[in-house]
């Protein structure tokens, strides 16, 4: 009985290939946005003011690093917890496929999390004269927490390491 439910239970991570492969839908829903904006913004480039355009280039900045950010977390998340990627040889592999455990995973989910977390703050920081103060200040704030946090994992983990 107990060999049938350690069995069952170490099957069961199948369950999360799935949702691992939904991931790959959601970057090609964010690429379809990606070049949505910038088929958008072609034609208005000459007419742009050059903050707008910036804001633009932030705004597909941010979708690229969301991007990476899912194909990292569909990636070693599978490999980590559902089954080792077979690449055949001669093909080509991502360098850190296969080297994330799941605190590098964690730690790169955070460093980018703070990456888009800045580009946003200063997309909001290029509107500042539209947006209150109050609500720049919580940008702030909320920024603030997630590099904490961040720090707060990597220093964990490295204490962990040690």
């Amino acid at each position: 009985m107990e060999r049938f439910i350690e069995n069952t239970m170490y099957a069961s991570r199948w369950l999360l290939a799935p949702i691992y492969l939904g991931l790959s839908i959601a970057v090609l829903l964010l690429g379809v946005k990606f070049f949505q904006e910038a088929i958008h913004t072609l034609p208005l480039v000459f007419s742009l003011k050059e903050a707008d355009l910036v804001l633009v280039v932030l705004s597909l900045v941010d979708m690229a690093l969301v991007g990476g950010l899912l194909v990292m977390v569909m990636l070693s998340g599978y490999e980590n917890f559902v089954s080792q990627i077979d690449i055949e040889e001669g093909k080509e592999k991502l360098v850190w496929l296969g080297k994330l455990d799941s605190g590098s995973l964690k730690q790169k989910v955070a460093a980018s999390i703070v990456a888009i977390s800045s580009i946003h703050l200063l997309k909001a920081f290029m509107n500042a004269q539209q947006i209150p103060d109050n609500k720049l200040m919580w940008y702030v704030i909320i920024h603030l927490t997630f590099v904490l946090s961040a720090l707060g994992m990597a220093f964990v983990d490295n204490m962990n390491k040690h």
